[in-house]
C-alpha cells in the first residue's frame, strides 16, 4: 500500500535480521512509537559511534573528560589550577561539565601534585 504525502510517496517494507524474540519486540516496539526520522537519526547516530568504537578513536565519557583537562599538565599547572579553583569550577561549569567530573578532575590535579594515581 503506498501513501501520498505531498510530492513524495510512502511504501511499506519489510526487513529481515535474525534476533531473539525479546529483541524482536522491542525493535517492533520502537517501530510502532517512535518516528521515522528520529529512527533514523538514532541509526546514523549509532553507526557512527560503532565505527568510532572499532577503530579505536571513541573515548565515551566522563574519563576522557578528566583525561582532556589533565593530561598534559605539569606540576605547576596543577598546582595553579588548584590554588584558583574557584575560577576553575566556574569555568568547568560553563563548559557543561558536571560536579562529579569537576570532582575527579580535582583529585586528578592532586595526584599531579603529588605523584600518584587518583582513587576511582
Amino acid at each position: 500500500m503506498k501513501y501520498n504525502t505531498g510530492e513524495m510517496f510512502m511504501k511499506k517494507y519489510k526487513i529481515e535480521f535474525y534476533a531473539l524474540s525479546t529483541e524482536y519486540n522491542e525493535i517492533r516496539n520502537y517501530f510502532q512509537d517512535i518516528p521515522i526520522e528520529v529512527i533514523i537519526s538514532g541509526l546514523r547516530f549509532s553507526i557512527n559511534r560503532y565505527r568510532a568504537n572499532e577503530g579505536g578513536y571513541l573515548n565515551p565519557g566522563r574519563k576522557s573528560l578528566v583525561k582532556k583537562e589533565t593530561a598534559l599538565l605539569t606540576k605547576k599547572q596543577a598546582k595553579v589550577r588548584l590554588k584558583n579553583w574557584k575560577i576553575m569550577i566556574k569555568k568547568y561549569r560553563e563548559s557543561g561539565y558536571s560536579y562529579p567530573t569537576i570532582y575527579r578532575i580535582k583529585l586528578r590535579l592532586n595526584a599531579i601534585i603529588s605523584d600518584t594515581k587518583p582513587l576511582k
